[in-house]
């Protein structure tokens, strides 16, 4: 070697090389990680033959019966929903153990009579549909029986396999519906007998077999069983892949590229835990070795998981119980959801990158990620179903219709390319694994869904609802930021403990009367109480998603529990807009069902009063900006913040010239130490 070329490799600065994480062989740990730290995955039996066979039969069978109806017709109503509960009982009997000590490697006699039970009664449903209609609301001895056995064992599944929560909360709800005339005050009512109340969570449509539950044995079921398909074909390593190579290079780097896997597979999964280890499993190690603390790396991908439930195009299990309980067509619910998500990913990117340059990381070398051409040339065959399903659902298919053709797509797609890479990367194997642990996948969510509609089927039948909207709306003195407070205080505590979808139908039933009585747009009131609901999966002392993140990144759970729910916290003025100003969801009016939205032009105003709102309240939260910010700073941050909750030309222009001030002291200030 020359003088000349010893004196260049002195001087040029040499790459830092970071060790690079397979997202294929991270996403291979899933189902360990899963059983780790997702606690519906770690309460399963693990059983050995015949029972994993029969488990494994049911759980096709059940898969195959929504693939029929989704594509061919559904059932009669209560058929329908008879029917999917039956199969969730079976399977749910056979999966989830009593107790902690029970039997993990087979059903007990206990788990086969609720099995045979749960047949008897709900196979009862199904055959005698007509002869029901007849009666009337008539009862038998019978009937009274079959009722009870059914709540029972309603409450004992949901028990075993969501928790203990939501059981609880719809056991007090029962309580209050025969003991109404005991309660004092507003919330007293007349009461009703055992045989009334019986008749009408077992044999109407407005207690067991209610509209959560019709939601979850159509398009819930079909949409979940959709993920269940594309994850067989790759697209999880996909989106990590596409992620990594777009923000890889970024100054906060490895946290950004968490941000927009978490986002894209959070599209397609409607659970936060899920999610966080799935993506989980390949951004927190890799986050930790470029100088994150391991509760930060846990935090992050667990906010961003958290998102995925309101990121369209299919959300989670709530926007399809929204569209049934709203009436509008579920293509407008995410429409309007869009800006809103975005908004959210955007908050986390933004505190993300604050923490970088606060910690002085830089991202990976452009020389070590992989090129986004390659990824797309080998494996962009993968994003076809979704733009099938997106396509359809905006031509006004059905959910169900739309979820069932963009599967078909997927099978086809993915097992044309298998054949023509011969690498047997998708087979028939591949598509019964996709069946059995979509209809796995999809037993919290029917649980929920039954149990919940026993919560439903008393706030119908008492008037609960309308009376706690008036004790809201009262505390609140009619002021509606009061009420958008006490309202996202709900959705968060309620949050703690019930699953999104639980939380959001009791909160349906209850809160939006009192918001919309206040003259929040409908579709902003049910928007609202979704967004806090998933939000609580990252507020302690209850936060899932954040404890999983913490069990991957071998961090402190409150910690990262309390640092989620710090990022998260940059999100929260975004539903506090659009409930004010419901240009932020593009929604104009809604009367009845019809929705009128308008240009995306009119909503530009309130999407910059956002952003504005957002920056402020993240520099805030995260204490820099340019440098670390003064006690100050931040309060005045902190109240532009506020100041921009309602859009408007005024609350905007201050906003904007509360970051320009701050920033300009905070570069003086950084002028001043480099100086120095």
């Amino acid at each position: 070697m020359t003088e000349q070329e010893n004196k260049l490799t002195e001087t040029t600065p040499k790459e830092e090389t970071i060790e690079i994480i397979d997202s294929g062989r991270a996403l291979e740990q899933v189902d360990e990680l899963l059983e780790q730290f997702d606690k519906d995955s770690s309460k399963l039996r693990k059983m050995g033959m015949p029972y994993s066979l029969i488990v494994a039969l049911v759980a096709i069978s059940m898969s195959l019966f929504h693939l029929y109806t989704g594509g061919f017709g559904t059932l009669l109503a209560v058929k329908q929903r008879s029917l999917h509960l039956i199969f969730a009982m079976v399977l749910g009997f056979m999966l989830y153990p009593a107790f902690g000590k029970s039997k993990k490697t087979r059903p007990t006699i206990f788990d086969v009579l609720f099995i045979v039970l749960a047949v008897v009664v709900f196979g009862y449903l199904f055959m005698n549909v007509k002869e029901i209609v007849l009666k009337g609301g008539k009862m038998t001895q019978r009937d009274i029986y079959f009722g009870v056995i059914a709540i029972l064992l309603t409450l004992e599944l949901t028990r075993r396999v969501v928790g203990p929560e939501l059981p609880i909360v719809a056991i007090i709800f029962l309580l209050y519906a025969y003991f109404g005339r005991s309660v004092p005050g507003i919330l007293a009512h007349r009461g009703f007998s055992v045989n009334r109340i019986v008749s009408h969570m077992y044999f109407t449509t407005e207690g067991i077999l209610g509209i959560p539950l019709g939601v979850s044995a159509t398009f819930v079921f079909m949409f979940i069983l959709f993920g269940s398909f594309l994850d067989k074909t790759g697209v999880g390593k996909f989106f990590i892949d596409i992620a990594y190579a777009l923000t890889g290079s970024m100054k906060s780097g490895p946290a950004m590229t968490s941000v927009v896997s978490s986002g894209l597979m959070g599209s397609i999964s409607g659970s936060s835990v899920a999610n966080t280890v799935t993506t989980g499993a390949f951004t927190i190690p890799l986050m930790k070795r470029t100088g994150y603390k391991p509760y930060f790396a846990g935090a992050v991908e667990a906010t961003a998981s958290t998102g995925g439930q309101i990121m369209p195009p299919v959300m989670g299990a709530a926007a399809f119980i929204m569209a049934d309980f709203t009436g509008i067509a579920y293509v407008h619910i995410i429409l309007a959801a869009l800006i809103p998500a975005l908004l959210y990913y955007m908050a986390v990117g933004v505190m993300v990158h604050l923490e970088a340059s606060k910690l002085g990381l830089k991202g990976i070398p452009k020389s070590q990620l992989p090129s986004i051409r390659k990824i797309l040339l080998e494996s962009g065959y993968l994003i076809i179903p979704l733009i099938v399903v997106v396509y359809m659902l905006v031509k006004q298919y059905t959910p169900t219709r739309s979820a069932f053709v963009a599967m078909m797509v997927a099978v086809v797609v993915a097992y044309s390319v298998a054949l023509i890479k011969k690498d047997g990367s998708f087979n028939y194997m591949s598509i019964l694994a996709a069946l059995e642990n979509g209809a796995k996948n999809a037993l919290g969510v029917a649980c929920a869904c039954a149990c919940a509609g026993m919560i439903v089927g008393v706030v119908t039948l008492t008037g609960f609802g309308l009376r706690v909207a008036e004790i809201i709306v009262t505390v609140a003195r009619g002021n509606l930021m009061a009420t958008l407070f006490l309202t996202m205080i709900a959705s968060l505590i309620l949050g703690m403990g019930l699953p999104t979808t639980a939380k959001y139908i009791v909160l349906a039933t209850m809160a939006v009367p009192a918001l919309t009585k206040l003259g929040v747009n409908l579709m902003a009131a049910h928007l609202f109480i979704l967004y806090f609901g998933v939000v609580a999966d990252v507020t302690p002392p209850v936060a899932l998603a954040a404890y999983a993140g913490a069990g991957i990144a071998g961090a402190n759970s409150m910690k990262t529990g309390v640092q989620a729910f710090k990022l998260a916290l940059a999100g929260f003025i975004v539903p506090y807009i659009f409930a004010i100003d419901s240009h932020l969801i593009l929604v104009d009016t809604v009367v009845g069902s019809t929705v009128t939205f308008i240009p995306f032009y009119q909503a530009i105003p309130t999407i910059v009063t956002a952003v504005l709102g957002i920056f402020c309240l993240a520099t805030a939260v995260e204490g820099y900006f340019v440098t670390p910010t003064k006690i100050y700073e931040r309060l005045i941050l902190l109240g532009a913040a506020l100041l921009l909750l309602k859009p408007g030309l005024l609350s905007d222009g201050i906003g904007l010239g509360v970051l320009i001030l701050i920033y300009l002291l905070q570069k003086a200030r950084e002028k001043k130490q480099i100086a120095v």
